[in-house]
């Protein structure tokens, strides 16, 4: 059967990160993609020019409209924007028992923008961080979430790894996927981490200005795959591979003048 896949995020229009950049992944990892906004952006490669929230009543609204009709095997939750959408979420994901949810922690763009008001950080670490499955954060966002400055190399994120799985709910399957990108040497090194195994993902660091919207990307066909794979490492271990292969192809696009897309439709076109 093909999974149903829900992203909950913001809407970029250039199409490299946000809602687009997830169906995209999400098709192209083999399950059928659902969306749901919680914010609008005016955006394109070069950066963010204005944002406007989506009320929090009608995110409510979408969430059980879709809920009502379709069967979702995973959720993906991105760019929400404030405290408020973040609530919404928050409460009926816990009411339609969402499974497989996997939570993004979109704070910056790739311009430096920011992409999550401040006083809803609090709100992000206390009421999705439990709904969680796999949480995707990158180094910057790690220390956010942490209240510290970013990890600077793989024995800090270990740490770092260790203390944000400590944060999530403690039933149930828990993971940390965090993602060493920003490492400036060496393999591409992600960390998985669920409170007693820590398996390092290792990539070859792709050269190429083209890595807009490389989080959703990731967290979006993680979301994909969780319902055809065995566990979350397998799961992750695709979602990454994916996301490298869409990376080294990206320079066959030519979309903006700033950083452009990933090639999510790689082994297609």
């Amino acid at each position: 059967m093909i999974p149903n896949v829900l992203t909950l995020a913001g809407v970029d229009p250039s199409g490299g990160a946000g809602t687009v950049a997830d169906v995209k992944a999400i098709s192209a990892n083999g399950a059928y993609a659902c969306a749901i906004i919680a914010a609008l952006t005016a955006q394109n490669t070069s950066g963010v020019s204005g944002i406007h929230a989506v009320p929090p009543d009608f995110i409510r609204l979408q969430v059980d409209t879709l809920f009502g009709d379709v069967r979702i095997d995973a959720v993906k939750n991105g760019m929400l924007g404030g405290e408020r959408a973040i609530a919404a979420v928050a409460d009926r994901l816990t009411h339609w028992k969402a499974k497989r949810v996997v939570l993004d922690p979109v704070m910056v763009a790739k311009s430096g923008d920011a992409l999550l008001e401040r006083a809803a950080i609090g709100a992000l670490r206390e009421a999705l961080l439990p709904l969680a499955t796999v949480i995707t954060p990158n180094l910057p966002e790690a220390g956010v979430l942490l209240e510290s400055r970013p990890p600077d190399d793989l024995k800090e994120m270990r740490r770092y790894a260790e203390r944000l799985r400590n944060i999530m709910a403690h039933e149930g399957e828990r993971w940390v996927l965090l993602k060493g990108g920003h490492l400036t040497s060496g393999d591409a090194i992600d960390l998985l981490h669920d409170g007693d195994r820590m398996l390092e993902l290792a990539a070859p660091r792709v050269e190429t200005k083209n890595t807009h919207g490389t989080g959703c990307t990731l967290s979006s066909a993680l979301a994909a795959l969780l319902p055809q794979t065995s566990d979350v490492p397998e799961a992750a271990k695709r979602a990454k591979a994916y996301l490298t292969k869409a990376l080294a192809e990206a320079d066959r696009l030519d979309v903006g003048k700033g950083h452009g897309p990933v090639h999510h439709f790689h082994a297609y076109w």
